[in-house]
């Protein structure tokens, strides 16, 4: 059942089951670390040329292919870059870039994240289920 209260447990749960099935497909692996007093489980990747086109996709959507309107980007694109955000990662993506380039692609994201989720559903041909998915995830 989806209790919205309990959000945080949930999307916990969704990462570990995304983590087993990219564990499964042999996107990721298995290990344990140890991290001082406990040892808890880690998944790196396997190859780390998947990772860096996925760096360089997000760099060229909020860099040379923007496109000033979240309803003409790509959805899958669009999600990946909230859900990047929402995991603190985002700006990691962005350091290898000059000063300049890393100011412009963090102010786009910022006009993302500002977009009101209920009025941008609200508007003609978009994916509502995204929107809501976005207002959950930006709270």
């Amino acid at each position: 059942t989806w209790n919205p209260l309990k959000l945080h447990y949930q999307l916990r749960n969704v990462r570990e089951r995304l983590a087993k099935n990219l564990v499964e497909k042999g996107v990721l692996t298995t290990e344990k670390q140890n991290f001082l007093l406990f040892d808890m489980t880690t998944h790196p990747l396997t190859n780390n040329n998947i990772k860096q086109r996925l760096i360089k996709k997000v760099q060229e959507a909020v860099l040379d292919k923007w496109v000033n309107d979240p309803h003409r980007m790509d959805k899958r694109l669009l999600a990946l870059i909230f859900l990047a955000h929402s995991s603190d990662v985002l700006e990691n993506a962005f350091a290898p870039l000059l000063d300049d380039q890393y100011d412009l692609a963090m102010k786009r994201v910022r006009q993302l994240l500002d977009l009101e989720p209920e009025g941008e559903s609200m508007k003609n041909n978009t994916n509502e289920l995204l929107w809501a998915v976005v207002a959950a995830f930006t709270k």
